[in-house]
């Protein structure tokens, strides 16, 4: 990604970081004392700054999934999606405080896809592992998405990086399984159970057969490496380093493994 783009990037995310304390701040206000005039009036302004700032993120489209999120966090609604009343100011607050972190989750994941993402109708990222053909996965990987990300906001770069690198072997070998076992022999696969593989062979069979493309060529040496770093409690060795560029790398990598296990996406 350019200059530019990271720096739009970040200004961007400090900005939602900005209405986000803002908005905790007048949350705890609200909840103490709901009638709070000079509160009611900050509120209302916040809610019209945060209202600016979605609207640049969803590229102007109400059809957005942000936009929709911050059109119904002024809502509540029954099991049946019909409005039953108006939410209490704190209620609201909370809300669109929860639609903004999901707009700084968003922003966070697409370092070289910011102007695609932001005009994407693309659902929240709790879906993004819909292909995983394994149900009971993906909520195991849905958190761990969401773990990598934190970790890679706090620059605790080595657990970005294994949290990544985990993900990318268990949705590869999941696909792999998919695949059968005919498929994977004609691709030159080795015998014995796919479990049993190295990292760096699932890969390469999952190339050989077709279901990734050249995207894991920039996977870094210590990502290749990950199993050898870690500790019996799955920590990162002591004596380990994960620069800031092998776990962002990483993480571009892991989008694009993932692209080319579900095209549709």
């Amino acid at each position: 990604m350019d200059e530019s783009r990271r720096a739009q990037i970040h200004t961007y995310l400090s900005h939602l970081s900005s209405l986000i304390r803002r908005g905790r701040e007048l949350r705890d206000t609200l909840a103490t004392d709901p009638s709070s005039k000079s509160a009611q009036l900050a509120t209302r302004g916040w809610q019209q700054d945060c209202g600016v700032a979605i609207n640049q993120l969803s590229g102007g489209s109400k059809a957005h999934w942000l936009a929709r999120s911050f059109s119904e966090a002024f809502l509540i609604r029954s099991t049946v999606g019909t409005v039953l009343e108006s939410a209490t100011p704190a209620e609201i607050v909370d809300r669109l405080v929860h639609v903004l972190e999901q707009g700084v989750a968003s922003l966070s994941q697409v370092d070289s896809d910011l102007a695609i993402s932001l005009s994407s109708e693309a659902a929240p990222p709790t879906r993004r592992f819909d292909f995983v053909h394994n149900p009971q996965l993906r909520p195991v990987l849905e958190q761990a998405y969401a773990d990598s990300r934190r970790a890679l906001e706090a620059c605790h770069y080595g657990p970005a990086l294994l949290t990544s690198c985990g993900i990318l072997e268990a949705i590869v070998t999941d696909a792999l399984e998919n695949k059968g076992v005919s498929a994977l022999a004609a691709a030159g696969a080795p015998e014995g159970e796919i479990s049993d593989w190295s990292f760096e062979t699932r890969l390469s069979v999952a190339e050989k057969t077709g279901l990734l493309h050249s995207g894991c060529a920039r996977l870094p040496q210590v990502a290749r490496r990950y199993r050898d770093l870690k500790l019996a409690d799955g920590e990162l060795c002591p004596d380990i380093t994960v620069s800031e560029r092998d776990a962002k790398v990483t993480g571009q990598v892991l989008h694009v493994v993932m692209r080319d296990l579900d095209p549709g996406r």
